[in-house]
């Protein structure tokens, strides 16, 4: 049976200056991230991501150090695991980032945004852990998927959109069912179907395998329908 001595040298402690980094860094890193969440007029923004990595890494220091006094309690040796309490961040960020996924219409908005918070709690486990590497590296490849390989799929994948023949129909919701019976009547397979915002309006957008040049007017003559035009 160890004794009370060699029990308290067992146990991991944590000084207030170690402390204070591994909290710092999860807040700059968090910060970081969110400020581009910011910059980009998104719901979860700086403060937010700042708030979730350093949450998380609160907690992970708490699942490790924070029970100090209790393993230095009597003469019995106490088994803990320092990943119980923050193992439950995983889970409770699931929560949190369902509250961005925004659903507009026929869109789902909020899904980078979320994904963006799991990996912020992450960070911020990573720094409560003192993990310093991984929270660095990984913070340094979010931002570059969050900006640069955005402006590249910008100029790749989106250019590469523009040209699929789409439509462009200003059309009341109870037409979208007449729509899609021409669509399939013309033998037309609809790629994606979305909705875009230009000021106050909504319109239909359909991208189709192939163009049709008497799609439009065919369209037009629908009820329900007020306008339909090619969209490159």
């Amino acid at each position: 049976m160890p004794s009370l001595l060699a029990l308290s040298r067992s146990v991991p402690e944590l000084s207030n200056w170690e402390l204070l980094l591994r909290l710092a860094v999860a807040a700059g890193l968090g910060a970081a991230l969110g400020l581009e969440r910011e910059l980009r007029d998104h719901e979860a923004g700086m403060r937010t991501n700042l708030l979730v990595c350093l949450g998380s890494a609160i907690f992970t220091v708490m699942s490790a150090y924070g029970f100090e006094d209790f393993l230095r309690s009597g003469d019995a040796v106490v088994r803990a695991d320092p990943t119980r309490i923050a193992a439950q961040i995983v889970t409770g960020i699931g929560f949190l980032g369902a509250g961005a996924i925004i659903r507009d219409g026929l869109n789902v908005r909020g899904l980078t945004t979320a994904a963006n918070m799991w990996v912020v709690a992450a960070l911020g486990i990573a720094c409560g852990a003192g993990y310093y590497a991984a929270a660095l590296l990984g913070a340094g490849i979010t931002l570059a998927a969050l900006w640069p390989l955005r402006v590249a799929a910008d100029r790749t994948v989106d250019r590469w959109r523009r040209d699929v023949p789409r439509i462009v129909l200003d059309a009341r919701p109870e037409a979208v069912e007449g729509i899609l019976d021409e669509l399939h009547r013309r033998k037309l397979t609809v790629e994606q179907l979305s909705v875009e915002r230009q000021g106050e309006q909504s319109h239909l957008v359909f991208r189709l395998d192939r163009a049709d040049p008497k799609l439009a007017a065919s369209l037009s003559e629908l009820d329900g329908v007020i306008g339909a035009s090619w969209g490159g």
